[in-house]
């Protein structure tokens, strides 16, 4: 059963600096582990922060950034480079900077790509992908140390949205159409997916989270409230700022 830990700091700038000093020091340690690391990324405001934050870190130079394999949880079916794109966004605040393995970084498809306008085949490229970096073993996901995600006001991760039809696919990676969020056309880990990494961190800053927040650690469903549902294998991390743990009972606070 995952260990389930929320930590609240007193704001915005403090959380991105904290869950940058814990980023760097997972990937050390599962590169001391394993020789290498897979993380996947998020998109939002709290997410460039902490990016941006990794970057003043002393420790960043400890890492090889030549054996992290990084991937995304989700991405607005827009053509490459645009600015609303997650890769677009965490490129400009810290990958453009780091001594990466071009083959080893791994956006999702672009709108633009070999697959055009079809969300289905290029959500279909990425999972192949995604199973080609698992080996030869019997899954079709590689290991993800840590997958991060941002928390939506309405309970949304990834781009798995309250009561949507994406909430309900299966495989690897989905497409998703009519999304209630602009632009309505994303390409989404499922959260099948989701819960095979070894620790899932739920990233969340400001008062419009609370309610959310408060409803998934207080055990709301995952339908109706999908952050509920994002767990990892061994451990998931609720890292929030005071704001966005307003709702969250004191007793459950690792830190205050």
């Amino acid at each position: 059963m995952s260990e389930i830990v929320v930590v609240v700091v007193p704001d915005a700038d403090i959380l991105a600096s904290a869950v940058a000093a814990r980023l760097v020091v997972k990937i050390i340690d599962a590169q001391a582990e394993r020789g290498w690391a897979g993380v996947v990324l998020t998109g939002g405001r709290i997410a460039a922060k902490v990016l941006r934050s990794v970057r003043e870190l002393p420790a960043v130079d400890a890492i090889d950034w030549s054996r992290v394999d990084l991937w995304w949880g989700d991405e607005r079916f827009l053509p490459a480079g645009h600015p609303d794109r997650n890769d677009t966004q965490a490129r400009e605040a810290l990958l453009d900077a780091l001594p990466l393995e071009p083959p080893r970084v791994h956006p999702m498809p672009a709108s633009d790509g070999p697959d055009g306008d079809d969300a289905e085949q290029a959500a279909a490229r990425y999972a192949r992908e995604l199973a080609a970096a698992a080996g030869p073993s019997s899954s079709e996901l590689p290991h993800f140390d840590v997958l991060m995600l941002g928390v939506g006001e309405d309970g949304h991760v990834a781009s798995i949205f309250p009561e949507h039809p994406v909430g309900y696919a299966t495989g690897t990676v989905a497409a998703v159409h009519n999304s209630p969020k602009p632009p309505p056309t994303r390409i989404t880990l499922t959260m099948s997916a989701i819960q095979t990494a070894e620790e899932v961190w739920l990233v969340a800053s400001g008062p419009d989270k609370a309610a959310a927040v408060g409803m998934a650690i207080e055990g709301a469903g995952p339908r109706q409230v999908p952050a509920a549902g994002a767990v990892g294998t061994d451990k998931t991390l609720w890292l929030l700022d005071r704001a966005a743990a307003a709702n969250v009972p004191a007793k459950a606070r690792s830190l205050r």
